[in-house]
C-alpha cells in the first residue's frame, strides 16, 4: 500500500473510532440532481435541494470552501462556509479526500462569477474513497487500464457515460422499431446441446447432472426458426452470444446479437426492412441520418447501394468469377494473387477470399452485397437461375459487415444435404463447420413458411452510431487477459 492509500486507510479507522463509520449510512434523501438543478434555475433559485456524489475537487480557504459534486448527470459546485453547517462538520469536511461521496443539503444559488451552485446547510459523508483517483489533469489514459477498471473509466472520464447512455437507447429503438412491425421479442436456450446457426467456434462447457458436454450458444438462429415453423411468424431476439475466436477491434467474445424471423418475405424483404431500421435508430436516438465515423460521413438517409458479391470482385479485383468453372480454377487463381488457401476450400470460399481482400475496404457507404455462394450459406435459399448462388446479403459500412440475411432454407431434404456437407468440411478441417441438428430438420420436416431472416451485430452499430473505434469501448465490461499479481 502507498503512503497515500495508507493516510486515506488511516483516516478511515479514525472515522470508525470515533462512531463516525460513513458505510453505516444506509440511505440519503436526495431531491435533485446536478443538471436538474443547473436546467431549472430560475425556478429553483433560494430553494432547498440536497444532491449526492462524488467530489472531484475542492479548495479551502479559511472559513469557507468549495468543491465540486459529481453525479450521474454532471458537475455542480458547492459553497460550505463554516457558519453554516457547524464548526464540526466544517473541520471534518476539511480532512475530506478526492473521490469521497457526500450528501449535501443547501439552498441553490448563484456565485458572483455566475456560477450556479448549492449553497450548503449540511453535509454528510455516504463513503469513504481508499484508492487515490487518477491525477486530474492527466486522467486515465492508459486504454486497456480504462477496459479492466470500467468504473474508475467512467469516473474520470465522464463523456464516457454518453456512449453508454447512448447505447441503451439504442437497444430501445430497436426494440420500439421492431414491435411497431408486431414482431414479438422471445427469449431462446443460451446453453445448447449442438452449436449451431452460425459457421463459428464454441465455448464447451459440461453439464455434471445430464453428464453430458453443451455449449453457449454461437448464434439465435435455429430455436428462432423453429418458433416460425409453430407459426409465430414474426420473432426476434436480442440475445448475448458467444464466439470462442480471436478478439479485435470488431470482436468481443461475448456479444449482443439481435436475430429476427419473418414469415411470408423473402431476403428483399429484410434489406427493405434492415436499411429502415438503421435509418430510423438513428433519426430517434441522434436526430440526424448523415453521420460522421471517423474520416468519413456516412448517408444512412439515401437508399443503400445493391451489389452482387461476384460483382463487387469484379468491380475491385477485376476477376470474373462467372467465368470460373472449377474448384481448381478457383484455386490457380487465388495462388497467382497470393491468397492463402485451405485445403477444404471450395470455389465459394475462395469467391469470398477475393471479396474480404479487395472489395470490403472500398465499401464506405452503405451497401449490400448480394448473392453469396452455396458453400458459405449452408441455411439459405438457392437461387432459382443461379443454384451455386443463395438469397443472402451482408450490409457493410465503413468496410465493415453490420449484417446478414437470408431467404431462410425450407426445404427438409436440401437442408440435410446442406448439414451433411458441412460435417465433411469439418472433417477436412474447418473446425467452425456446423453439427448436424437433427430437431432442427425434424421441425422442418412439419413444415416452415417461407421465410427471411436477419442477424444484426448490436455493438457494431453502436460502435457506428457513436462513432467508436473498437468494440471495447462500446462494451462496458469487455472480456480481458486476467493478469497476474499487482495489475498497477
Amino acid at each position: 500500500m502507498d503512503e497515500q492509500t495508507q493516510i486515506r486507510f488511516d483516516k478511515l479507522q479514525e472515522l470508525q473510532a470515533a462512531g463516525q463509520d460513513p458505510f453505516r449510512q444506509v440511505k440519503y434523501d436526495l431531491s435533485h440532481h446536478s443538471a436538474e438543478i443547473k436546467d431549472n434555475f430560475a425556478a429553483l433559485e433560494n430553494t432547498a435541494v440536497s444532491i449526492a456524489g462524488r467530489v472531484m475537487s475542492r479548495r479551502v480557504m479559511g472559513k469557507a470552501a468549495f468543491c465540486d459534486i459529481q453525479d450521474r448527470d454532471g458537475r455542480i459546485q458547492v459553497y460550505l462556509r463554516r457558519d453554516d453547517i457547524g464548526e464540526d462538520a466544517y473541520e471534518a469536511f476539511k480532512h475530506y479526500d478526492i473521490g469521497d461521496i457526500l450528501g449535501v443539503a443547501g439552498t441553490a444559488f448563484k456565485t458572483k462569477a455566475g456560477e450556479i451552485s448549492v449553497k450548503a446547510t449540511g453535509v454528510v459523508l455516504l463513503a469513504k474513497s481508499l484508492q487515490v483517483p487518477p491525477e486530474k489533469f492527466h486522467g486515465l489514459k492508459d486504454q486497456e487500464l480504462r477496459y479492466r477498471r470500467r468504473y474508475v473509466d467512467l469516473i474520470v472520464n465522464p463523456e464516457i457515460k454518453d456512449v453508454f447512455i447512448k447505447r441503451t437507447a439504442i437497444i430501445k429503438e430497436i426494440r420500439a422499431f421492431l414491435d411497431g412491425r408486431d414482431y414479438l421479442e422471445v427469449d431462446t436456450p443460451i446453453l445448447q446441446t449442438i452449436a449451431g446457426g452460425a459457421s463459428a467456434r464454441p465455448f464447451i462447457t459440461h453439464h455434471n447432472t445430464l453428464h453430458m458436454d453443451m455449449f453457449l450458444r454461437i448464434a439465435l438462429e435455429l430455436p428462432l426458426k423453429r418458433l416460425i415453423v409453430g407459426g409465430l411468424e414474426r420473432v426476434y431476439e436480442l440475445g448475448r452470444v458467444f464466439r470462442n475466436e480471436g478478439m479485435s477491434v470488431r470482436h468481443n467474445p461475448e456479444f449482443v446479437m439481435l436475430e429476427l424471423y419473418e414469415a411470408y418475405t423473402d431476403y428483399h424483404g429484410m434489406m427493405e426492412l434492415c436499411e429502415s431500421l438503421f435509418r430510423e435508430v438513428a433519426q430517434k436516438v441522434l436526430g440526424v441520418t448523415t453521420i460522421q465515423y471517423g474520416e468519413h460521413t456516412i448517408d444512412l438517409g439515401k437508399p443503400f447501394e445493391r451489389l452482387t458479391m461476384v460483382d463487387a470482385v469484379k468491380r475491385y479485383a477485376d476477376v470474373d468469377f462467372d467465368t470460373i468453372e472449377t474448384t481448381e480454377q478457383a484455386r490457380d487463381l487465388a495462388k497467382a494473387h497470393k491468397l492463402h488457401v485451405q485445403k477444404w476450400h471450395e470455389k465459394g470460399h475462395i469467391l469470398e477470399l477475393f471479396f474480404e481482400n479487395y472489395a470490403e475496404k472500398h465499401l464506405i457507404q452503405p451497401t449490400f452485397i448480394m448473392d453469396h455462394p452455396v458453400e458459405i450459406s449452408f441455411l439459405t435459399k438457392k437461387k432459382p437461375d443461379k443454384p451455386n448462388y443463395t438469397e443472402r446479403f451482408e450490409l457493410f459500412v465503413v468496410g465493415r459487415e453490420f449484417a446478414n440475411a437470408y431467404s431462410e432454407l425450407n426445404d427438409p431434404v436440401d437442408q440435410r444435404q446442406r448439414f451433411l456437407h458441412q460435417e465433411q468440411m469439418k472433417n477436412a478441417g474447418d473446425d467452425e463447420a456446423s453439427a448436424i441438428d437433427e430437431d432442427f430438420l425434424l421441425s422442418l420436416e412439419y413444415g416452415m413458411p417461407p421465410t427471411g431472416g436477419m442477424g444484426i451485430g448490436v455493438e457494431r452499430l453502436i460502435m457506428l452510431l457513436t462513432d467508436a473505434n473498437s468494440i471495447r469501448d462500446v462494451i462496458l465490461f469487455p472480456t480481458m487477459k486476467p493478469i497476474t499479481g499487482h495489475d498497477e
